[in-house]
């Protein structure tokens, strides 16, 4: 095996343990949600026993970032905001990020540092890549915090109308509204998994004692949903006004539908233009070569004749 297929093999293993690292950390994470959920909607079953890996991820990332929390009471709410707007709802959400962040940014440095004085890459080049890595592992947490956020709000948005339209029809059939939360969590669960969810823990509130307006606004507050806050005032408003709660959610799945619909239609009108760019940088770049490729050529030619 030659040396660059040595470096490109180790580089690899390294990255992708990195890799498998997040990984099993986000997988966790994740598991450990639809545990709780589980748990709450009352359908929950008891979890197998973690692999070393995890076990692992969960002992050590919670210590890892521990040093790194914002001792500013605003910063660790802010920060705490954007975990729970991106669906981490646990304790340690913010010490466990926090130490994939620090993960990120040191091992890369180790790893070229390691490369260099093992001779496998050139010193420098291995500090210099280790450092744009650590960069990159510096912001991309972040960024992939606001990604999840964003996917997390579109499936709210998608979801919101269906939801509502199979409340209505409890309504309608004569169950109450915790009752008819409880149904749409329920119904909604295979088509809808993540606001089935939520709408698990409002129900579990409302058994609690809190009003189903409270719960719900508790949810937007959680999704940093603006659909949900007006779902949440709506009833609120129809509950301390006695107005009729079936006309008013219908109307509000109305104007919910049409705005998701004008935001479909705004995406499409978006393609047009980012489409552009691909175009432009990849297919014409093609087209001239093919077109003009023969006549250059044949250019070439005349003025190799002439001469």
């Amino acid at each position: 095996m030659s040396a660059s297929a040595s470096n490109s093999m180790v580089v690899f293993l390294m990255v992708s343990s990195l890799s498998a690292l997040v990984a099993t950390l986000v997988g966790s994470r994740r598991t450990r949600l639809d545990a709780r959920l589980r748990d709450l909607s009352g359908t929950g079953a008891a979890l197998p026993e973690a692999d070393t890996m995890e076990q692992l991820a969960r002992s050590t990332l919670p210590r890892l970032g521990a040093p790194l929390v914002p001792n500013d009471e605003d910063e660790r709410t802010l920060l705490r905001s954007r975990l729970v707007y991106a669906g981490y709802y646990g304790r340690q959400a913010m010490a466990v990020f926090l130490g994939v962040k620090i993960v990120l940014m040191i091992a890369p440095a180790f790893v070229g540092l390691f490369l260099g004085l093992a001779g496998l890459w050139p010193l420098p080049h291995g500090v210099a890549v280790g450092s744009v890595l650590g960069a990159a592992g510096m912001i991309g947490p972040s960024f992939w915090l606001d990604k999840k956020k964003a996917a997390r709000q579109t499936e709210f948005r998608r979801a919101l109308p269906d939801a509502l339209d199979v409340m209505v029809i409890c309504l309608e059939g004569g169950l109450s509204l915790s009752a008819a939360l409880r149904y749409v969590a329920e119904d909604l669960r295979t088509a809808h998994p993540l606001l089935a969810d939520e709408l698990s823990i409002v129900q579990r509130e409302v058994q609690l004692g809190l009003s189903p307006g409270e719960s719900l606004r508790k949810l937007a507050e959680r999704a940093d949903l603006e659909e949900m806050s007006s779902l949440a005032a709506v009833i609120i408003q129809a509950d301390r006004l006695g107005a009729s709660l079936v006309k008013s959610l219908r109307v509000h799945a109305d104007s919910l539908r049409l705005k998701r619909r004008q935001r479909a239609e705004e995406l499409a009108q978006k393609a047009g233009t980012k489409i552009l760019f691909p175009t432009i940088i990849f297919i014409f770049p093609a087209l001239f070569v093919v077109i003009l490729a023969p006549g250059m050529i044949q250019i070439m030619n005349m003025m190799s004749l002439m001469r």
